[in-house]
């Protein structure tokens, strides 16, 4: 049995006759009405009651049309589904983005404009530092990671790069800092500072470091945070200044002031996407896409 025959016998039953079936599926009625006996022979019943004036079906014939019909409907939307998946209009789509980004214009755009684009594929959006995502990525945990790296991308990892950020000082609104803003890091040389984790995101980090030393400049850290949100909390409750990146702004948080410095707006930190080499999902494909008509 195969669909081929299902098909012309359902034109058989709709149209009520072997003559009329031949011309809806556009089959000599010598060839249709072979068909039928070749399906007749293979389901080992008479299907169809043959009459001057057309077609009856027979009690197996009435319920092979009830079961033809309902196969060749889902068939159809079988078909119709996996068609969908494969211009990733359906599925799903894991996405890292740190904390930081989160609250960035463009990363609220693509994540939104994604889901009016594409609203039959879920999307799930985990908050999480650089070094984490990697890990996932790797791991095949995510899909897709919005993170800091330097221009050199790691083993087994593809990146487009989304736009080029920077660092900025984070002092307390309430501080003499934001009262005063300096213009040069020498002045900050007795501040007491909060400072992240080198394990949290190394890249960043690194990067950072490096770029101090060439101004030979070494902040004096009294306290840590394990990530951005929190080394700006403990910059709002007074704990310290800050130097943390410029997206950091877009962030609503209280009893923040930054200030801009030219020595830390020449601290390239760029900002990619990311995702595992080799990862053909169609779904991840329109994200790309997306991402590339939003940050360019």
């Amino acid at each position: 049995m195969e669909f081929r025959q299902l098909e012309y016998f359902i034109a058989v039953v709709e149209t009520g006759s072997i003559s009329a079936a031949s011309r809806k599926v556009h089959v000599a009625q010598p060839a249709l009405t072979r068909q039928m006996r070749l399906l007749e022979d293979d389901v080992g019943t008479q299907l169809l009651d043959r009459h001057a004036r057309g077609i009856r079906l027979t009690l197996a014939g009435q319920t092979l049309y009830s079961e033809a019909t309902r196969l060749i409907d889902n068939r159809a939307d079988i078909k119709a589904r996996l068609l969908a998946m494969g211009r990733g209009q359906t599925g799903k789509l894991s996405l890292g983005v740190t904390v930081t980004h989160l609250w960035v214009p463009e990363v609220a755009k693509l994540m939104g404009g994604y889901r009016g684009r594409y609203p039959h594929v879920a999307l799930d959006v985990f908050t999480l530092l650089s070094g984490s995502q990697l890990e996932k990525l790797n791991q095949g945990g995510l899909d897709a990671g919005i993170i800091y790296h330097d221009d050199h991308t790691p083993s087994g990892i593809e990146a487009h790069l989304l736009q080029r950020d920077h660092l900025i000082l984070a002092v307390p609104a309430n501080s003499y800092w934001a009262q005063s803003p300096p213009t040069r890091l020498d002045e900050l040389a007795e501040t007491e500072f909060v400072w992240g984790y080198r394990g949290i995101s190394p890249v960043y980090y690194d990067r950072m470091v490096a770029h101090f030393s060439r101004l030979n400049f070494e902040p004096r850290v009294v306290q840590y945070g394990a990530d951005n949100i929190t080394i700006l909390s403990m910059v709002a409750a007074g704990l310290g200044v800050s130097i943390v990146p410029a997206a950091s702004r877009s962030h609503p948080m209280p009893g923040i002031c930054f200030i801009e410095l030219e020595e830390l707006t020449t601290c390239d930190m760029p900002l990619w996407l990311a995702w595992r080499a080799g990862n053909v999902s169609p779904v991840l494909n329109n994200f790309i896409q997306m991402a590339v008509e939003i940050f360019e």
